[in-house]
This record gives structure tokens, C-alpha cells and sequence, in this order.
């Protein structure tokens, strides 16, 4: 069977069929023998102290076997100091059931584990809980005058905070000859995969535990367990082979984890813990957040003066930052600047890491700004972002290592019919509805980082790959099969990619849209170990004509070695196998980022994303009638794959412009919208005509394959194209995420 190229082309989803059948299994659907179930209770209160819980009723009830709080958990080793987490701000994680305080409101508190889940949930309903309460602080707005400098961590390695100033800002801002001033909220947002936050733990016998769970580091969850209970690593196993979506939200381990493994251990029982969807907004969320903007520019339109200042809440005890200021002179030169990020600390659980983290948010402020500009200057917002195209990172004084977003405006302009839009405000209509066009620039970085994976070759010739990574919905496991197929020259069929098993190779979380690059570059390595390998054995064959070669004399293809200058001089792998007495040939590797050289330029995917809304002139409701989002990613391993995240991200985009926010009752310090009959996202009939263009682009720098990933930059520049399509369509500009239809009114 010949082998065709599988980097490039559009592979279906190699476990879609086990999705769709419902074969496929989450941590909360394993069949696991002797299985008690858990309940969480969690406070009613936003800050104060447990006075006393009374369990008496709960404990009455039959089926109840053990109900857990600060009252009677173990004493743990890692408790009191900082422990391992490859997500976590500088400050001190939360720990559950540490003592008698409540932090923020819905902080878990107790867990009852009975024989059946219904009767763990009744048994909750039992328990009675005695407070003293606090005041507390939860309204951003309120306290800005209390924003402070985040604290610096490791974590500012990846999320760096913003660069020094240049020039003299307000000089250069006050001479300017067109002038733009904004100011933009962004409310709280709440990640609400499908699949409910669920642990299933296997007490395996002597602290030895099997744990399923919804999580996007297997790895991060191992050293988490092994680090808190002070248990060996390997006798910690995570297994998360399927994730019904997480964005973000299992990055770092949740506290369902926690609480499901102590119970096991303490129980010396198999335990499954499940959050309800109420509960799901009872941990990280994106941040509240609120922006000004102030960008100057000469009468031709070129930017002299840009200011971006964003001031972001934080929990109390652990300061969760994103880089929300620092993009816009990365897309636009500008000798001037000025920019601010602070924290206000507030009674709240930490946010944590959504879908294109403070880029999302940011670059509203920056694209409505620029978008305004364009309008004061007479200009075309698309010609005002080419005329200020940065062919270099100025705010870093480094070069790109590619950079293809002046195609991506240009295609997609093109696709979109950009040239035909009359420039004028309030000036097309479709009967009673405003129709307005609106354009934005994307921009995500590219993150490198250190991964490991293993290959082998069996008797049968077939190739297994192995890697710690999980899949959460991306199409990881088709792309790794891609990858490695490509680099042995094997047949996809003859592939199988193992992942999801904290007992594999070492993998990075799964996010900031790196894994492609980072695991498949680790994959691809492996491979080319292994080909190296397979080739020695080639060598010492008996009667072998490949004694006499190198290894860039021959060619890897149809599970075979050919010589490239005689292709009728060839052996296959299962011959090399089977003269190796049918053992099989193994190789490991570790890709480790030449941080140097990576260190000289800026990495970054960009996009440019063009809008259409109608907006009904009486009633106000937006509608998104048509968008195409043209994305430069580099090598674009699975476009289909990639289509559907882009999509996904575009979708979203719709959801954060226009109706995704969580309500908070100040007063209660309390989220309202607990659900998702009130948390609204959009539905099918909401989305309509949405394309995706792929720009070619080359980047030998970034790593291995030359892939940037695309799953945060489909959302980045979406919002902000709506938000500029929608004062197009009706003069308005609305810089309050998400638009409700009365601002329209």
C-alpha cells in the first residue's frame, strides 16, 4: 500500500466514530466495581468562618458512609507549603478543607460519600452549617483606586508583563492630530464545557491509586496527588484519554480531584466525585476587567502615540495575571506608548486561563480604537491597519519569525467583498434592519516548551507512539498519527498514537494553542530516533546492502528503508524486525526548545476577521449574518481539524461580542446565572454564514514542524470585528462586552 503525505491533509478525526457512538469514555463513565459516589456542599457565604457543621441529619440517613470538612481531614504533607502546578500564579494555591475560613462564595466545604450519588446529593441537603460573616469585596469597578502591580513569578515567563515606556506618551498624544479615547468593560465569564468536572478514583491497594479524570495535564494531575498525600509518583496514575471540552478550565487540577482522591485514600475505597453544572461556576472564570485606551495619530494616519491600560481582578490569594496591553505595538509601530496592567484583589476563587486569555479582552480595546480612528481620520479601516503594518516587533526591537497578516487582511477582504462596503455609518438597511461591516487584526503568541514522547516498531512493522498529552476536543490524536506517520514513512493505518496516561512520556498541559507544535515536534523527534535506530539494525543485517550507505542515502517510505539513487534496493521494516530475533526497536526523545535562538525573535499567529451584522433599528438585537476569519499559523498539519477550531473560536467570538457574561448580586458577593438556561451562549440558529482561509506561511524558527497552532486565534480578532461592525451598522459604538440589545435601543 503506498504511503501518501499526511501533514497537510485533511484527515478525519481518528476517535470521531468512537465519539459519536458513545463508546468513547469520560472520567465519569468508567465501570468501576464497589463505587461509592461524592457530593460537594459549598458555602453560602462569601467571606467569614465555619462556626460549626452539623452532620448529625445527614449521617442519620441510610447509605451515607462517611461525610468529610476541615473538621476531620488527614493532616497532608504538602498542605503548608506551595505545591506543584504547571498553571499556578505567584501567591498561595487554594487549598480545600484547609481550615475554618471561607475565601469566596461556593468555596467547597464539606463532602458527603454515600452508596449512590442520589443519596450523597440528599444527604448535602442535610447538613447544616453555622457561619459568622464578613464583609467582603467583589465589584471591580468599585475599588480601582486599590489596583496594584501584579507580583512577579515564573509565571511571567509565559504571561509577560508589560514592556517599559517609550518616548514621551502625553507630548506626543496631546500633538497629534487625530485623537481617540475609550474606555472598555469586559464582565465575567465562566468556561461551560459539556462534560461536567468528574474524578473517578481506583483504590488499587497500599496508596497505589488509579484516577480518572476530566483534566488537560495527566502529568500536571500525578505530580499534584503525588506532591499533596505525599504518595510516589508511580503509584499515582492519571488517565483522561477523552475530555468533552475544557478551554482552560482543566488546566490546573480542580477541586473535585482533590476531594475524590482523599475520600479513596482515607476510605480505602473506589470514590467518584462529580461537580453539577451550578457547581462548574464555582472555580476560575475570566476575569473582570476594565481598559482605557488612548491612541494618537497624524493627519495620514500614522500612529504616533498609543496608550492601553487595563486593571483586572484577582482572588486574595493568588495574583492571576494575563497579557491584555501589550499586543497593540506588536501590530502597530509607534514611538510613543505607554501601558499599565494592575490587579484589585477580590473575595472571589482566581480566575484562570479562557480561550485566548487577555488577548481576547485586550484587543478589543486595541481594534475598537484603531476602528475609531479610522473613522476620524476618513479613513479605511482596513487601509489604516496596512499603512501601520509592522514588518517588525518594535515593542521588543526583535524581528517576526513569520508574519503573514497583511495576506490575511487581503484575502479576506477579498473573500468578503470588503471593497463594495459604503464607508459611511447608518447607511445600509435590509427593511427595518441596520447592516454594518466591521474588520479587526488577531494576534496569539507562540509558546515553546520542552516535551518527551517514545516510539516503537513492532514485528508487524506497525509504529506506537506514546505521550502523556491529552486530547480535549482538538483533534490531537489524528494530528500525532499524522505527524509520526509522516516522519518513519509509514502508512497512518500502520500508526497508533497512545496519550491521555500520565505513565507516558512527559507532556506540558494542553493549551495557549502549543501543543501541536511543542508534542508534535517531541513526536517527530521520536521518530527520527527511531529511524536511526531501525537503520543501524539495517546495517548489520546479514548480506545487507546498506552497510555501505548513510543515513541521508536512503529514504523512509511504504514501512520500508530504499536506497534513494536504487529503489529496487529496499528492505522492509518487518524484515529488519525479524532478523532483530522480532524484538522490538525503541526510542525515546526529549524536545527541548533551543531557547536562545527562539529568545531573538517574536512568535506569533495572526488573523484578520471580517463581519457582517444586521441590527434591528426597533428592537435592537444583533444578528452576525456573515464573517470570514483568514488565519497565518504556519504549517497547517490538518486543516480540517484546524478549520473546525478556528470555527469554534469564530463561534465564540459571537458568544463573547454579543451574549456571554456571568451576573454577580454585589450585595450576595454571589454569580446569579448558575446554569445554562441563564448563562446564554449562542445556539444553532445564531450562526450563520462563517468561513476560514488558511494563508500559507513559512517559519523554520518556532520548532520542528513550523506550526503555530490555531486554537486561540480564531477567537482573538472576532469580537472586536463584531463590536466594529455593529457601530458601522448604526453610529453607535458600544465598548461594553457583551452588547445587550438596550445600549442599542
Amino acid at each position: 500500500m503506498k504511503t501518501s503525505k499526511q501533514i497537510g491533509k485533511s484527515v478525519n478525526r481518528l476517535e470521531g466514530y468512537l465519539k459519536v457512538t458513545g463508546a468513547a469514555k469520560y472520567a465519569g463513565e468508567y465501570d468501576v466495581p464497589d463505587l461509592l459516589q461524592g457530593y460537594i456542599v459549598n458555602s453560602t457565604i462569601t467571606k467569614g468562618k465555619i462556626l460549626e457543621i452539623d452532620e448529625s441529619a445527614a449521617h442519620a440517613l441510610s447509605g451515607v458512609v462517611a461525610i468529610f470538612s476541615h473538621n476531620n481531614r488527614t493532616k497532608l504533607p504538602w498542605f503548608d507549603i506551595m505545591y506543584a502546578d504547571m498553571d499556578a500564579p505567584p501567591g498561595t494555591p487554594f487549598k480545600p478543607f484547609y481550615n475554618d475560613q471561607i475565601l469566596y462564595n461556593g468555596q467547597p466545604i464539606a463532602l458527603v460519600v454515600a452508596e449512590t450519588f442520589e443519596t450523597a446529593r440528599y444527604a448535602a441537603t442535610l447538613i447544616n452549617v453555622t457561619y459568622d460573616e464578613e464583609p467582603f469585596e467583589t465589584e471591580l469597578a468599585a475599588h480601582l483606586d486599590d489596583a496594584r502591580d501584579p507580583k512577579k513569578g515564573i509565571a511571567t515567563l509565559i504571561k509577560p508583563l508589560p514592556p517599559s515606556a517609550n518616548g514621551d506618551f502625553e507630548k506626543a498624544y496631546n500633538d497629534a492630530d487625530a485623537q481617540y479615547a475609550g474606555e472598555f468593560i469586559h464582565g465575567t465569564e465562566h468556561h461551560n464545557p459539556l462534560e461536567l468536572f468528574t474524578t473517578t478514583t481506583v483504590y488499587e491497594g497500599d496508596g497505589k491509586l488509579t484516577v480518572y479524570d476530566k483534566t488537560q495535564g495527566t502529568s500536571n494531575c500525578q505530580i499534584y496527588i503525588a506532591n499533596v498525600f505525599g504518595l510516589h509518583y508511580k503509584d499515582v496514575r492519571i488517565l483522561s484519554p477523552f475530555v468533552g471540552g475544557a478551554f482552560g478550565s482543566g488546566l490546573r487540577p480542580q477541586y473535585q480531584l482533590f476531594l475524590c482522591v482523599m475520600a479513596s485514600l482515607e476510605l480505602k475505597r473506589n470514590v467518584r466525585v462529580t461537580m453539577d453544572r451550578a457547581q462548574m461556576f464555582t472555580f476560575g472564570h475570566r476575569p473582570q476587567t476594565i481598559q482605557k485606551t488612548r491612541f494618537g495619530a497624524t493627519a495620514d494616519g500614522t500612529l504616533t502615540a498609543i496608550n492601553h491600560t487595563a486593571i483586572a481582578e484577582t482572588s486574595q490569594h493568588e495574583d492571576y495575571t494575563e497579557v491584555v496591553v501589550n499586543w497593540a505595538n506588536m501590530l502597530y509601530p509607534a514611538k510613543n506608548t505607554l501601558l499599565d496592567y494592575k490587579l484589585v484583589p477580590l473575595d472571589v476563587f482566581s480566575p484562570m486561563d479562557m480561550r485566548a486569555p487577555g488577548g481576547s479582552t485586550g484587543l478589543h480595546a486595541i481594534e475598537a480604537t484603531m476602528d475609531a480612528l479610522s473613522y476620524i481620520l476618513k479613513v479605511d479601516p482596513m487601509e489604516l491597519r496596512l499603512l501601520n503594518y509592522a514588518e517588525r516587533d518594535v515593542s521588543a526591537d526583535k524581528p517576526f519569525s513569520s508574519k503573514e497578516l497583511k495576506q490575511c487582511y487581503l484575502q479576506a477582504a477579498e473573500k468578503f467583498g470588503w471593497a463594495n462596503r459604503k464607508s459611511e455609518p447608518r447607511t445600509t438597511r435590509r427593511g427595518n434592519r441596520l447592516v454594518g461591516t466591521g474588520m479587526s487584526s488577531g494576534i496569539w503568541d507562540v509558546i515553546a516548551l520542552p516535551a518527551k514522547a517514545k516510539a516503537s516498531i513492532n514485528k508487524k512493522g506497525k509504529l506506537k507512539v506514546k505521550s502523556a498529552v491529552t486530547d480535549i476536543g482538538t483533534g490531537t490524536l489524528t494530528v500525532m498519527t499524522q505527524i509520526a506517520a509522516d516522519s518513519l514513512g509509514i502508512h497512518i493505518d500502520d500508526v497508533t498514537f497512545e496519550y491521555g496516561d500520565s505513565n507516558m512520556p512527559l507532556s506540558p498541559i494542553q493549551g495557549g494553542s502549543y501543543t501541536t507544535g511543542v508534542v508534535g515536534s517531541a513526536v517527530k523527534a521520536a521518530c527520527e530516533s527511531l529511524k536511526k535506530k531501525i537503520f543501524k539494525k539495517a546495517k548489520k543485517m546479514n548480506n545487507s546492502t546498506f552497510n555501505s550507505v548513510a543515513l541521508e542515502d536512503v529514504v523512509f517510505e511504504d514501512g520500508s528503508i530504499y536506497l534513494k539513487q536504487d529503489k529496487s534496493n529496499f528492505v522492509t521494516f518487518k524484515e529488519i524486525i525479524a532478523d532483530n530475533d522480532g524484538k522490538k526497536i525503541k526510542a525515546s526523545k526529549n524536545n527541548i526548545p533551543n531557547v536562545l535562538k527562539l529568545k531573538q525573535y517574536t512568535r506569533a499567529a495572526h488573523s484578520a476577521a471580517f463581519v457582517e451584522v444586521e441590527v434591528d433599528e426597533q428592537l435592537g438585537i444583533v444578528n452576525v449574518t456573515r464573517a470570514v476569519t483568514a488565519v497565518a499559523a504556519g504549517k497547517i498539519i490538518n486543516p480540517k481539524t484546524a478549520r473546525s477550531q478556528i470555527l469554534g473560536g469564530m463561534i465564540w467570538g459571537i458568544s463573547k461580542a454579543l451574549r456571554e457574561e456571568t451576573l454577580m448580586d454585589h450585595n450576595l458577593g454571589k454569580y446569579m446565572n448558575t446554569d445554562l438556561g441563564e448563562y446564554h451562549i449562542p445556539v444553532h440558529a445564531d450562526i450563520h454564514e462563517l468561513d476560514v482561509i488558511f494563508v500559507d506561511e513559512k517559519d523554520d524558527i518556532i520548532n520542528e514542524l513550523g506550526s503555530k497552532g490555531v486554537g486561540e486565534i480564531g477567537l482573538a480578532s472576532m469580537a472586536p470585528a463584531i463590536a466594529n461592525a455593529i457601530y458601522h451598522a448604526t453610529g453607535k459604538r458600544i465598548n461594553k462586552f457583551p452588547i445587550h440589545f438596550d445600549q442599542l435601543l
